[in-house]
């Protein structure tokens, strides 16, 4: 059968019509030419090819040089331009971002039952139990009366909840580079501790001043109607450092509650993925990995509620009564009333705001393009950032 030499030759034989064609890169299947449009075969003597000068055959017998296909060139997954590269201050950023819609809006949705636990905490005789105190407040305020306080609670939990999740991946990272890969291994949890804790301690100064005026508008019907009438209220009232009064005892709350927390969080990820997941963390679903996200959050978040409800107490007690201090709260509500009023209430209320938040944070991670919290050493390199399976 007739051929011609541009049949057989392989590619690397046909020459380009331009050296600059040659030269331009290949950046998707958009900008790249066809291959036919740009590169013709080079007519070298080949000797599976009959000579022209045959006898037995005519230039039109000849077959025209046949082009190459087109091709479509699609960019590998691992070419993908990044998004945000880890550990750089865009991620912090966008952890921050990650700590408002997590912290900000969880905390907005529990206003009712953090309303009946501060009223609970203050005059437990008036609201006694959890139903009671809804009942209390409805029948005295109406429904509104359960939502008093939800714009405090928005804006300062917001600001608590970048400094919260911002700070804690850049001190966990900061802790971890200190240690070194064989400490920062065999230490994690109490890197995660002292990465949360120190996380806390600045996420605080940024909450105080809108707990204060939460509590006073949550559990003083007319102190005010809301933060924008509540906080110069309470300025003109104890001054600057009134807003702050109550520093101590939110860290003697929020520090253990977050290292509790975290550390938890992080290993019972770590145990789900070792011991109850068949598969690496890589290789599961979005959903699986969330899920598993919002079930070590409850894990975690009744912990939480158990360590830091003393506490809680004090910060109602003192933000609620004017000069009041710490030994004078412990003295009259006593330790038993300490440790326990309100705590059925606020574990339910904390796990399922815990859960939540880490399932609202994660998620935003998976839409960065970041890998969810825990469970892998993934997090800590560079080189996987990227989308989780789908399916």
């Amino acid at each position: 059968m007739e051929n011609s030499a541009g049949t057989f030759l392989p590619a690397h034989l046909y020459r380009c019509e331009s050296p600059a064609a040659a030269q331009r890169p290949i950046a998707s299947n958009q900008s790249r030419p066809a291959l036919s449009s740009h590169f013709t075969p080079h007519h070298s003597p080949s000797p599976l090819s009959a000579p022209p000068s045959s006898p037995h055959l005519r230039p039109t017998d000849m077959d025209p040089p046949k082009r190459l296909p087109t091709v479509a060139f699609i960019a590998s997954p691992i070419e993908q331009p990044r998004k945000i590269e880890l550990y750089t201050p865009q991620f912090y950023g966008a952890s921050a971002v990650g700590g408002i819609l997590a912290c900000g809006l969880t905390h907005m949705a529990v206003t009712p039952f953090d309303v009946a636990k501060c009223n609970i905490q203050i005059d437990p005789k008036k609201y006694n139990g959890t139903f009671g105190a809804f009942r209390t407040i409805v029948q005295e305020q109406s429904f509104v009366g359960l939502t008093r306080g939800w714009v405090p609670t928005l804006l300062g939990y917001s600001a608590q909840g970048a400094c919260k999740y911002g700070f804690y991946e850049y001190f966990k990272k900061l802790y971890t580079d200190i240690a070194g890969p064989e400490a920062g291994k065999k230490y994690k949890t109490a890197l995660y501790l002292a990465g949360s804790a120190s996380a806390e301690v600045i996420a605080d100064i940024a909450l105080c001043p809108f707990e204060a005026v939460k509590v006073r508008v949550q559990t003083q019907p007319g102190f005010a109607k809301g933060l924008a009438d509540g906080l110069p209220k309470l300025v003109r009232m104890e001054g600057i450092a009134g807003l702050y009064k109550g520093i101590g005892p939110l860290w003697a709350r929020q520090v253990p509650y977050t290292m509790m927390k975290f550390a938890t969080f992080e290993n019972t990820v770590e145990a789900f993925y070792t011991h109850v997941v068949p598969y690496p963390k890589e290789e599961c679903s979005v959903l699986t990995q969330l899920g598993i996200s919002f079930t070590s959050g409850y894990i975690a978040g009744v912990g939480c509620a158990v360590v830091s409800h003393p506490a809680d107490n004090l910060v109602s007690f003192l933000n609620n009564s004017k000069g009041a201090t710490v030994a004078q709260a412990m003295k009259e509500m006593g330790m038993w009333t300490l440790f326990t009023r309100g705590l059925p209430l606020r574990i339910a209320m904390v796990g399922t705001l815990t859960a939540a938040q880490w399932s609202i944070y994660d998620s935003f991670k998976v839409f960065m393009g970041f890998p969810t919290t825990g469970g892998s050493s993934s997090h800590d390199s560079k080189e996987t950032l990227g989308h989780p399976a789908l399916l």
